[in-house]
């Protein structure tokens, strides 16, 4: 879980580098990377409800960045053979690990708000 909420934030910080905050000085003046400047949950929730949430996130991917974290990562090697993996795999079969949303919160909320929090 720890890598799949790894992976997932990594690709939306790329996607949105402006949710990353300026280096900052500490005590002694010594720079400090930026970090994230907006709170981002971890949730958690079964591979069959992620599969369901990411049918249903099709509609709304006008008005949401979705990334998605198949399974398929798990049992390839390389990004290459990832890469041919995910062309060759039908979507109805692909199985979802984790899912991340970036876009208006009250849209955000109606697919990640009956999903309990990661602890």
């Amino acid at each position: 879980m720890a890598n799949t909420a790894a992976v997932l934030s990594l690709s939306l910080g790329k996607k949105f580098p402006q949710i990353i905050g300026e280096d900052l000085l500490d005590c002694l003046d010594s720079r400090r990377h930026g970090i994230t400047t907006m709170a981002i949950p971890i949730l958690k929730s079964s591979s069959i409800k992620l599969n369901q949430m990411r049918e249903s996130l099709k509609a709304y991917e006008t008005d949401l960045t979705v990334i998605e974290l198949p399974s398929h990562t798990q049992t390839t090697g390389s990004y290459q053979e990832y890469a041919q993996k995910l062309r060759a795999t039908p979507i109805d079969q692909l199985q979802y690990q984790g899912i991340a949303l970036y876009g208006n919160a009250k849209l955000v909320n109606k697919f990640s708000g009956n999903l309990a929090l990661l602890r």
